[in-house]
């Protein structure tokens, strides 16, 4: 019997549907994670924004035009925000967000067999993603995932390392909802893996985490990837205010320079929303600006969506075409960073690990997440040291050193 687990949306739900993946392989079963034929579909579900609700609900056609017999299990985000949607497509179960592994449970009891709990999760890739924490407190005004995933929950620390140690993965990346919020202390937890032999980078965070203390603990590490997603929203006071965003501009770039005094080829990634509601031009201006003061390597830029059950639903939407307009001057601005960021490291040595081979080119990522194309066949997970020669395609060309 095939399975096809396919999953839109973060990378958390990445981690857990590749844990329903392990679950289905332990039951005996031939599983993938591309839409293709299959006996048994597991579709984990996306709301972060409308789109993201309609391509989740959309999925259930898609996967009937491979089998119109398949068995299908609905979970995630999106279901857990309107499970009544998934059950009126006629599918065979349909759990939410937080309780996944309810999957599980309901495919036993048609076929048979006996998982207990979720196992850790199949590695499919190079990069292993740790989930170390679920849910979110904070709020923000609008973001509907606190809603959907619930009050935040960490998991111990022993269990966290318990699955690194088992992980063949050559670099892992510490994930969560929130991951600023871990129990104890995100601190707690680096220093506990300060003797681990992969490279480390951290998921998402939130830039009040940034202290003398968290980056010491960081440098103790054996081998760190300096690279920070420090979540912005909006370069805009007001904006932030109006978000729930606990910060302001000044503070957010000051933590920014303290990053860059421990981590001087540090890159800086972040998320910035255009067109939030109420924002005026002038608000714009401060988050078109903030691009270039920060020198950000990467920004994921997207347009306000509302969502119905969040403060800012309630507020005045701006017209689609101003969002879009913004929109695309933050990504022009974000192009013109990132080349410049990368561009710093043209003529220097860095280390990465190879990932895929596409096209007679390997592809990797350095430590500060900078993609390396290298020509030949390099072998996969392996870490190489490369000499960066120019800016090529999303990323440098470089050639291996020596």
């Amino acid at each position: 019997m095939r399975a096809v687990v396919f999953t839109l949306g973060c990378k958390v739900n990445e981690v857990e549907s590749a844990s329903i993946m392990s679950a289905l392989e332990i039951l005996g079963l031939e599983v993938g994670d591309k839409l293709s034929f299959a006996d048994v579909y597991v579709l984990n579900t996306c709301a972060v924004t409308r789109e993201a609700e309609k391509k989740s609900r959309q999925l259930i056609a898609r996967v009937r035009k491979f089998n119109p017999d398949a068995k299908i299990f609905v979970c995630g985000c999106a279901s857990e925000k309107d499970k009544q949607s998934f059950e009126d497509r006629a599918v065979t179960f349909v759990t939410g967000a937080q309780k996944k592994q309810e999957i599980i449970k309901a495919f036993t009891d048609i076929y048979g067999g006996h998982v207990n709990g979720l196992p850790y999760p199949k590695q499919t890739k190079t990069r292993a993603f740790i989930k170390i924490q679920d849910g979110c407190n904070n709020f923000c005004s609008y973001c509907i995932i606190p809603y959907l995933r619930g009050r935040e929950v960490s998991r111990p620390v022993e269990d966290i390392l318990n699955e690194i140690d088992k992980t063949d993965c050559t670099e892992i990346v510490l994930n969560g909802i929130n991951i600023s919020s871990y129990e104890g202390g995100l601190e707690r937890l680096v220093s506990a893996l300060k003797d681990a032999d992969k490279r480390i980078r951290l998921g998402s965070l939130e830039c009040g985490i940034i202290t003398d203390a968290f980056l010491s603990a960081l440098k103790e590490l054996r081998d760190f990837a300096p690279q920070f997603h420090l979540s912005l929203q909006s370069g805009s006071d007001r904006v932030l205010k109006a978000m729930n965003r606990r910060y302001t501009r000044a503070e957010y770039i000051e933590k920014c320079r303290k990053v860059f005094e421990y981590f001087p080829d540090a890159a800086i990634t972040t998320d910035i929303i255009a067109g939030f509601a109420t924002e005026t031009e002038e608000d714009f201006l401060q988050s078109l600006s903030i691009i270039d003061e920060i020198g950000f390597a990467r920004v994921h830029a997207f347009a306000f969506s509302p969502r119905e059950g969040t403060a800012a639903y309630k507020l005045k939407d701006i017209p689609a075409e101003i969002k879009s307009e913004r929109l695309h001057r933050l990504l022009k601005a974000a192009e013109r960073t990132s080349v410049t960021f990368a561009s710093r490291f043209i003529g220097k040595n860095q280390s990465i690990i190879a990932e895929e081979f596409v096209d007679g080119y390997t592809s990797g990522y350095t430590g500060n997440y900078i993609r390396v194309y290298v020509s030949g066949n390099l072998k996969t997970g392996k870490k190489y040291t490369v000499k960066i020669k120019n800016i090529y395609k999303d990323g440098v060309i470089a050639e291996t050193d020596g």
